[in-house]
């Protein structure tokens, strides 16, 4: 079952592969988030295959070893990408909003509050 993110990501006892891979991820986000400026979004670069660039909506896991990213390609298709702990390796990337009227989107903070993924909130595509 997908691991649902607590409120924080304070040590709560032993984590799986997936599980830490989650909340390591979610602290490098919050950090280049914070770097960015009010006309950028963060987006994933995704290393070794044509996977291409994702502008992040949320992340997930899986246990014990699948980690999920969701969001929208570069052409605005959605995406998800689903990958085995051992071969997550992400460029984090800022990319210029789609929409210049819009304040930019950071996800950073909501991932931590329970955001399971999907536009449903299940963890779905």
């Amino acid at each position: 079952m997908a691991g649902k993110a607590p409120a924080d990501t304070q040590d709560t006892g032993p984590k799986s592969p997936a599980e830490s891979m989650y909340h390591r991820l979610i602290l490098y986000i919050r950090n280049f988030e914070a770097q960015l400026d009010a006309t950028h979004e963060i987006a994933m670069g995704f290393a070794g295959g044509e996977a291409g660039v994702l502008r992040i909506e949320g992340l997930g896991y899986f246990d014990p070893d699948i980690v999920t990213f969701y969001g929208r390609d570069e052409e605005g298709a959605k995406t998800q990408l689903i990958q085995h702990v051992a071969q997550v390796s992400v460029i984090l990337r800022a990319m210029r909003k789609v929409q210049d009227d819009a304040p930019a989107r950071r996800i950073g903070f909501r991932l931590t509050t329970g955001w399971d993924g999907g536009e449903s909130g299940d963890a779905s595509a």
